[in-house]
């Protein structure tokens, strides 16, 4: 069953978690070890986007979070790359999903 709990505040720590969906008033984020949670939305960025990358971090039981724009942009332009190179090898010259 997903967390509706949002981000720990419990002890100091620093994440960054990947925005993997947006549902009303709700965010899916991957957490590092590739788990699934539910956020409140309220709890991100108001600008928040799927596929950001979200800087999370707790210390004396406040939560900054921020959207990590360098590390999204890496993973987008990663991810575009890999895409080109499966393109690349098709017979056709692109891989229909």
């Amino acid at each position: 069953m997903p967390d509706d709990s949002g981000p720990s505040t419990s002890h100091p720590t620093s994440t960054s978690v990947i925005v993997d969906g947006l549902e009303g008033e709700r965010a899916r984020v991957e957490l590092a070890d590739g788990t699934i949670e539910t956020w409140p939305l309220s709890d991100l960025p108001r600008d928040v986007q799927e596929g950001d990358v979200v800087h999370v971090h707790v210390e004396n039981g406040e939560r900054h979070v921020r959207i990590d724009r360098a590390e999204t942009r890496r993973r987008t332009q990663h991810a575009q790359a890999e895409l080109t190179d499966l393109n690349a090898g098709s017979p056709e010259g692109q891989v229909d999903l």
